[in-house]
């Protein structure tokens, strides 16, 4: 991914500790509950049902006056016995995960903690520890539960010498789970291959955007015209496909991009520059106030480069070494999803505090944070497929995916040798996804 308005500036040999008790949410459903059994009877009229209503609420109220702050505990347990099944679907996973999954189970993230990888920081219990770009607590479903093991989250990017995911996965076979793309997996699939077994966006959030007073009336990056520049990283894959698609020329491509803000202001963004949907707007516009107005841009996979990114993927041979993690693991992963998409605020303040305990040189705000978590469910970024499922990739469009990658790799650019005759199925699956988990 891209540096955005900050230079690095070396790992911070500080070690700070955060620890918090876990999310007492049940307490706060359990006392909803109680209160509309009381409105209900009495609007009824029912004497002994509003006595017995109102017993209850009572009953509650003393509760919460003789336990103090230990009634998020003790009602929690109550309500595993009054509540019914959701309840006891909570109960079910307590511990699931202990002496069937590595403990810890190691994540190697592609970059510095942010809302792209909220999915994987729902399942960072309070509990955490974090130093050097490494952040460990238990590993809770549902926002709350100890499945009984930790997880270990690692940073990307300049954390690891800027190696690719895939790169480090095979240096280090303790990672369990790394983050990959379906361009990427193609690219890696002769020496490094990566199966990725859940797809945490839908949408890749890549685009290219330009200032629209610049260019007044365009909507898609073919329409900025043949003379203007196209400002990215250099080699970047998706540049080739655009210039093989023919929706921009090679003579356009400028790969100087530094992951500044100075010369989009300097020139007020008269040329087309790469960003993700979950950062640039909500920089340019907030955090940038020698530019301070919207910027307009078009998805990458609206232009038709459909590449799955921030999937967790495995090594191959971890399907059937860890079949019985997995089976448990990739549901509750798709289900952090859908948690962290419908409520997202605790996990993006923990993301906050775990750079502010790194202290490495990457500036995340929260505003961005929350920006980014907007946008995630206004834009389909984390949503559900063409089915009613969130997480699994559609195969078809994977398979269209790998096709579009092999000249792209065929560059002598780039000039990446790839396994002949790659599908699909070599990169992705869907063998552990739940059908039942979606949005």
């Amino acid at each position: 991914m891209f540096t955005r308005n900050t230079k690095y500036c070396g790992t911070s040999s500080r070690t700070l500790r955060n620890r918090r008790m876990h999310r007492p949410r049940g307490i706060l459903k359990l006392l909803a509950v109680l209160l509309t059994l009381f409105l209900v009877a009495v609007a009824c009229g029912d004497d002994d049902g509003a006595d017995d209503a109102a017993d209850t609420g009572d009953d509650a109220a003393e509760t919460g006056d003789d336990t103090g702050d230990d009634m998020g505990e003790d009602a929690a347990d109550d309500a595993a016995d009054d509540m019914g099944d959701d309840m006891d679907e909570d109960d079910s996973l307590e511990g699931v995960l202990a002496g069937v999954c590595p403990d810890p189970l190691i994540v190697q993230t592609d970059w510095h903690a942010q809302a792209e990888h909220g999915p994987t920081y729902e399942l960072l219990g309070q509990d955490y520890e974090a130093a050097n770009g490494t952040v460990r607590g238990t590993l809770v479903a549902s926002g709350e539960v100890d499945t009984g093991i930790d997880i270990e989250i690692r940073e990307g990017g300049p954390a690891i010498g800027w190696q690719q995911v895939s790169s480090q996965m095979y240096q280090d076979p303790e990672i369990f789970f790394g983050y990959s793309s379906t361009d990427g997996s193609v690219g890696s699939s002769l020496d490094q291959p990566i199966v990725s077994l859940v797809s945490l966006l839908e949408v890749n959030p890549q685009m290219i955007m330009w200032n629209p007073e610049q260019f007044p009336g365009v909507e898609s990056v073919a329409d900025l015209g043949d003379d203007t520049s196209i400002v990215a990283f250099f080699g970047a894959h998706y540049l080739y496909w655009l210039i093989d698609a023919g929706i921009v020329d090679a003579g356009q491509i400028d790969g100087s991009y530094d992951g500044g803000v100075t010369r989009f202001v300097a020139e007020d963004g008269a040329f087309g520059q790469q960003g993700y949907a979950s950062a640039e707007p909500y920089i340019y516009e907030s955090e940038t106030p020698e530019y301070g107005k919207a910027v307009q841009y078009e998805l990458l996979h609206d232009m038709g480069f459909q590449t799955y990114s921030q999937n967790l993927g495995v090594r191959p041979e971890r399907i059937e070494e860890d079949r019985a993690c997995l089976e448990l693991l990739v549901p509750i992963s798709q289900q952090a999803a859908v948690d962290y998409v419908n409520d997202g605020a605790e996990t993006n303040q923990a993301i906050i505090d775990i750079n502010e305990i790194y202290d490495d040189g990457w500036v995340y705000s929260i505003g961005l944070a929350e920006f980014a978590n907007r946008e995630f469910g206004r834009l389909g970024l984390i949503g559900n497929g063409p089915d009613d499922t969130v997480g699994n990739f559609d195969m078809d469009r994977v398979q269209t995916l790998v096709e579009q990658m092999i000249p792209v790799f065929a560059n002598p650019e780039i000039n990446i040798e790839i396994v002949e005759g790659i599908t699909a199925e070599d990169i992705v699956s869907n063998e552990f996804i739940d059908e039942s988990i979606g949005f």
